[in-house]
């Protein structure tokens, strides 16, 4: 089995799950770690086995000749560092944003292709168990043709968190949709999976909560492709904490919340007078099964991110046998191109 040496930089909040999956996939030697802090660098070497540590990632570059380097540091400087891992032959796995701007990102993209190397965005929700089996529904017919689609968020981010400290403000703050900005690249990517092509768009954007710290703390947006509808909805006043999916077909629809996993499928079962019954019997069995399983999973502590450790299987997988890997360019430039529909001026409601 072929074993590709890997780096991190930035060892962040979300670099526990990258690192985790490196020290156990068969497919990944964790050769080195970095971060501006030595501290956390030599934190991270030491929990996760990394072979070195190291402050400046150029140095890493240089000494260790990671195949893949996962960045994992703050959006702003992404372009930066990729172009760098790029030009020292290196494939990319980038947390997202993968850019502040699609235009960055098409030139970030097209630098990749130059140096034949594969640029990957983190979309990893779109690779959660219940995301791909209502992806299924949509394939195999079950649900019918794709009308609509809801993604819904609600995250309290004012009042407590990495956001929330106005004395030391996140660099997530400075992107052009301020810490909304941090959850769109989930929100457009999951509508795109399932309405990959759009026509008219239109986003209220809004700080409810006011103040000088958030740019937006809420985000309302309609994106229709032909006869086809979706809702984006991102709020942190209407609790408790949840990711909504939803899409529905001509022939019923399919939802979970990927923060509480659950699957709901609403489809004709034994005719139309007998489908509500079943479809209650069915889906009050399927929610009792999800009620166990997620008490297990808060005991065990485990986290919503299962889609990331399938993503980068995936994707270790596609690289070390010389494949296509499961995030395209299609799939990051209709997200990456969406969210900058939302937040065009023109489309703003």
């Amino acid at each position: 089995m072929t074993k590709l040496k890997s780096a991190v930089i930035g060892t962040g909040a979300i670099s526990k799950e990258h690192l985790k999956f490196l020290s156990e996939c068969d497919r990944a030697h964790l050769a080195g770690v970095c971060d501006l802090s030595k501290a956390a660098a030599r934190y991270a070497a030491r929990r996760f086995g990394a072979d070195s540590l190291y402050t400046d990632y150029r140095q890493m570059l240089d000494a260790v000749k990671p195949d893949v380097v996962h960045i994992l540091t703050p959006p702003n400087t992404h372009k930066r560092i990729a172009k760098d891992c790029l030009e020292a032959n290196v494939h990319v796995f980038c947390e997202k944003p993968i850019t502040p701007t699609y235009d960055e990102f098409k030139e970030l993209w097209t630098f990749s292709q130059s140096q034949n190397r594969w640029l990957i965005e983190n979309q990893n929700y779109c690779f959660n168990e219940q995301v791909l089996a209502i992806k299924q529904l949509v394939d195999n017919g079950t649900i019918g043709e794709v009308q609509e689609v809801e993604v819904r968020v609600a995250v309290d981010v004012r009042s407590g968190g990495p956001f929330a400290d106005e004395n030391l403000p996140n660099p997530i703050h400075k992107l052009p949709a301020g810490v909304v900005h941090d959850f769109i690249t989930h929100l457009c990517s999951l509508v795109v999976r399932f309405i990959p092509d759009f026509d008219r768009v239109s986003a209220a954007w809004s700080n409810h909560g006011g103040g000088d710290l958030f740019k937006y703390d809420d985000l309302d947006a309609i994106v229709i492709g032909g006869s086809k509808h979706a809702r984006i909805r991102f709020t942190c006043h209407a609790l408790p904490q949840c990711f909504f999916v939803i899409v529905r077909g001509s022939k019923g629809y399919a939802e979970t919340d990927l923060f509480q996993p659950y699957l709901r499928c609403v489809i004709p079962r034994g005719g139309k007078l007998l489908s509500p019954l079943i479809n209650h019997f069915v889906n009050g069995w399927e929610l009792m099964g999800a009620s166990m399983t997620n008490f297990r999973r808060k005991v065990m502590q485990k986290t919503p991110y299962e889609g990331l450790h399938r993503l980068l299987d995936k994707t270790y997988t596609a690289l070390a046998n010389g494949e296509m890997p499961p995030i395209t360019f299609e799939d990051m430039e209709r997200t990456n191109r969406l969210v900058q529909l939302l937040l065009l001026e023109a489309n703003q409601i």
